[in-house]
C-alpha cells in the first residue's frame, strides 16, 4: 500500500506539472523533439501554397489535375529518464529535496512525452542500476514513474554513471531521448588528506572521470542525451552559520568546518564555480546539452530556455 502522504505528493506534482505542460512546455517538447522520418498519408488535390516538389506526377497525369502527396511525421519517440538516486539527492535546504525536484522535472518531461504519444521509460541508479521500467504510454504509467523516483529505496548510496550508461545502451536498442537527472556530485578520491574540507564529496564536485566521458559520448552517438543537473544553493555557497558538523550522504564521512571564516567560504565558492564550469565544458565537448536547475529557484525558466535554444538551433540547421 502507498502511504497517503505519498499519494498526496504525487497528486500535487501531477497538478503542477500538467498545467505547465498544457500551457507552455508540452508544445515546446513537440517542436524540439522530432520523429525519425515521415510517413505517407494520402494524395489530395493541389492547393495554392503547396510545395511543388510534393506533386504526384503519376496521379496528376491520370486525373489531368495536379495532386500532391501528403506526409505526416513519424511521431512516436521514446523518452528514457535516467535518474540518480544516490544519497546526496536527499539534501535540500528549502521546501524540496533534490530528489523531490528530480521527480517533478521528470513528471514535466514524461507528461509532455505522453501528450505527444511518446513512450516513457525509467532507469534508477546509484553505484548500480537499481530499477528499470520499460517504456510505455499512458497517464497511469507516468504516475508510476513519479512514484518510483520519490519512494524507491536504493540498496547503495554512491554514484556510478558508467554502470547506468552501459545498462542504457543494452536496454535501449533504438534511438531515444535520454535525460540524465543528477546532481553530478562524486566522491573525490584524490583529494589531499591534510585538508579535511577537501576530502568531502559534499564540499567538492569532481568533474566527470576518464571512463565516464567515453561512455557519455557513446550514448550520445546512439541517442539524444540531455543532462539536467540539480543543485542546492548551499552546495554552491556555504552559509555563515558558524561551526558545523557535516556528514557525507554517500560515503558516511564526517567533517567539521567553521563557516564563519569568510576566507573558507570564498575558497569553497570559488572551487565550486570552477567545478561547475569544468563540468559544463566536458558536457559540451561531448555535444551534450546541459540544464542547471536549483532547489531554491523555479525550474520552468531553465527548461523553457533549453527548449528555445534547441528550437533556434534546429531552425538554423
Amino acid at each position: 500500500m502507498i502511504p497517503r502522504e505519498i499519494l498526496k505528493k504525487i497528486r500535487q506534482i501531477e497538478l503542477r506539472t500538467t498545467r505547465l505542460v498544457t500551457e507552455t512546455l508540452g508544445g515546446q517538447y513537440h517542436s524540439v523533439f522530432k520523429g525519425q522520418g515521415m510517413n505517407f498519408e494520402e494524395v489530395r488535390e493541389y492547393q495554392p501554397g503547396d510545395e511543388v516538389r510534393a506533386i504526384d506526377w503519376n496521379v496528376t497525369a491520370r486525373m489531368n489535375h495536379p495532386f500532391v502527396k501528403k506526409f505526416v511525421e513519424e511521431r512516436e519517440l521514446t523518452l528514457m529518464l535516467v535518474v540518480d538516486l544516490s544519497g546526496s539527492g536527499l539534501f535540500g535546504s528549502g521546501d524540496q529535496s533534490k530528489r523531490e525536484l528530480a521527480a517533478e522535472i521528470a513528471s514535466v518531461l514524461a507528461f509532455s512525452a505522453i501528450r505527444n504519444n511518446d513512450k516513457v521509460g525509467l532507469i534508477l541508479f546509484t553505484e548500480e542500476v537499481e530499477k528499470y521500467i520499460p517504456p510505455k504510454k499512458g497517464r497511469r504509467h507516468v504516475l508510476r514513474v513519479i512514484r518510483e523516483i520519490l519512494c524507491f529505496q536504493p540498496r547503495r548510496r554512491g554514484t556510478n554513471f558508467n554502470e547506468a550508461l552501459d545498462s542504457l545502451n543494452r536496454m535501449a536498442r533504438r534511438h531515444a531521448i535520454v535525460v540524465v537527472i543528477s546532481d553530478f556530485l562524486f566522491e573525490h578520491r584524490s583529494a589531499s588528506k591534510s585538508d579535511p574540507a577537501n576530502r568531502s564529496s559534499f564540499l567538492l564536485s569532481p568533474t566527470l572521470g576518464p571512463r565516464t566521458m567515453p561512455a557519455l559520448r557513446q550514448a550520445n552517438r546512439r541517442h539524444d542525451v540531455i543532462a539536467i543537473q540539480i543543485v542546492d544553493r548551499f552546495e554552491l555557497e556555504l552559509p555563515a552559520l558558524g561551526r558545523l558538523v557535516l556528514k557525507d550522504a554517500e560515503t558516511g564521512e564526517v567533517i567539521k568546518i567553521n563557516t564563519h571564516d569568510a576566507r573558507k567560504r570564498h575558497a569553497f565558492a570559488e572551487r565550486r564555480a570552477k567545478h561547475q564550469s569544468e563540468l559544463l565544458r566536458q558536457l559540451r565537448s561531448a555535444n551534450i546539452d546541459a540544464i542547471e536547475v536549483r532547489t531554491d529557484l523555479p525550474y520552468a525558466g531553465a527548461l523553457g530556455q533549453f527548449f528555445e535554444t534547441r528550437e533556434k538551433r534546429r531552425r538554423h540547421g
